[in-house]
């Protein structure tokens, strides 16, 4: 079996709020001493150097709460605390936590602009970063020359990266300001320029960041394109994202992060229900009343609420598979008649998946004025685990009376179910229930 391409042992780093380098002379003098000792520094911990390979993997754990309070009035937050995993080579591996977790100062070790407070780290393989817009850039070099910068920096030749020039502007859209500099860019020209660097270099090793949430989502899909062919050449992937749905497609394991520890690793949607079902617990009743609506609108009955059936420890999410159950308060403030309540289920990019009316079964002749609840079941929506919104109307005979754009969300959780029959993995929104045999 081959050797991990990335291999994390022990890692930690400790930041030093409220101040940069020691306090007093004596801080400075301990901490110069503490690397001859192979200790930690009481109140420099972020200025050491990493630990090398033949030095003894630091073991002490920090308990909760990563904040502490030095003697000295400052305090300590340990973004990272003994964080250790093994990446294969080819693998594509994600990271995913709440903001805070501890995943971006990973990557910032991991791509060496950051030194860990203790731990080691091995990398067999040249990285390429992406972690924030412009990551590597000089502002006051055009675009063209940022490419050959880049690729210096990731020990390339100028054959092979005039090799890949064209293919890299072309990917990136911005041939007509490639000699302009990149300083007067906008974010998006930044960022597009940036990935089509990294991911077209042909480092061993990629590490991207949240960074693809600044590109529009024709970027993000051709980026995420980009990536599932450079896996497929054998390369590795880190991928931190918010966005699950992109998480569950593109990886093949996860690693889940919380308060600068590694909660869990494992099969990426196993590890993306492990997530959902640790965030925070949201009402089963989401109040409409103050939403912002759309259109112009008679106003004669209103939406007042939606909660969803069976609301229980998930809150606004689902698992895979599960019936949908969606009960909706409405307020008429005169008799309507023909009345009509419909429902639009969209994606996360905006693209309506389904949509249902309340007079599929049977027309809804009168409404009298007054309170009224209207249910909806889904008995077998199988959605692919995503995100996904609502858009909520009320029609009568005469015009629309109420509509919100975008009324409340829900999350289809990953299950054991969706992971074994890869109902994730694919695209759609649907997983329809067939039957396929051999003939």
């Amino acid at each position: 079996m081959s050797k991990p391409i990335i291999e994390v042992k022990g890692i930690s780093k400790c930041y030093k709020l409220g101040s940069i380098g020691a306090q007093t002379m004596r801080d400075e003098v301990e901490a110069f001493f503490a690397r001859f000792k192979k200790t930690k520094p009481p109140a420099t911990s972020h200025s050491l150097p990493a630990t090398s390979s033949n030095q003894p993997l630091a073991t002490t754990r920090h308990p909760l709460p990563v904040t502490r309070h030095s003697a000295a009035g400052a305090s300590e937050f340990w973004a990272l605390r003994d964080v250790s995993f093994d990446v294969q080579p080819g693998e594509v591996v994600g990271i995913i936590g709440r903001n805070g977790a501890g995943k971006s100062t990973l990557l910032k070790i991991l791509s060496r602009i950051t030194e860990p407070t203790s731990g080691e780290i091995r990398v067999r393989g040249r990285i390429a970063s992406l972690l924030e817009v412009g990551t590597g850039f000089h502002p006051e070099l055009s675009g063209r020359e940022n490419i050959f910068l880049n690729g210096a920096i990731l020990g390339m030749t100028k054959a092979e990266i005039r090799a890949k020039f064209d293919e890299i502007v072309d990917f990136a859209g911005v041939e007509q300001f490639i000699d302009t500099p990149v300083k007067r860019y906008s974010s998006g020209m930044y960022v597009r320029l940036a990935f089509a660097v990294a991911a077209h270099l042909e480092p061993e090793i990629l590490i991207v960041d949240e960074v693809l949430a600044v590109g529009d989502a024709e970027f993000q899909k051709k980026c995420l394109g980009k990536m599932k062919d450079v896996a497929g050449h054998g390369r590795t992937i880190l991928f931190v994202s918010h966005n699950m749905d992109a998480v569950i497609r593109l990886c093949g394991r996860a690693i889940l992060m919380e308060q600068g520890t590694i909660a869990k690793v494992g099969h990426t949607a196993e590890v993306v229900a492990g997530y959902h079902k640790e965030e925070k617990t949201q009402s089963a009743v989401v109040d409409l009343s103050s939403l912002p609506r759309e259109g112009n609108l008679r106003g004669r009955v209103r939406l007042v609420s939606v909660e969803l059936e069976g609301g229980g420890e998930l809150g606004w999410k689902i698992p895979y598979g599960q019936p949908l159950g969606l009960v909706f308060t409405v307020e008429a403030h005169e008799p309507i008649r023909d009345f009509e309540l419909g429902i639009g289920l969209f994606s996360s990019n905006g693209v309506e998946v389904a949509s249902a009316l309340s007079t599929h079964d049977r027309i809804i002749h009168l409404v009298q004025s007054g309170l009224h609840k209207i249910a909806f079941r889904y008995t077998d929506l199988r959605l692919v685990s995503r995100q996904y919104h609502f858009g909520v109307g009320i029609r009568s005979e005469l015009s629309t009376e109420d509509y919100i754009p975008e009324a409340f969300s829900l999350d289809v959780v990953p299950t054991a179910e969706s992971a074994s029959n890869k109902a994730d993995t694919f695209g759609g929104f649907v997983v329809p229930r067939i039957e396929a045999c051999k003939i």
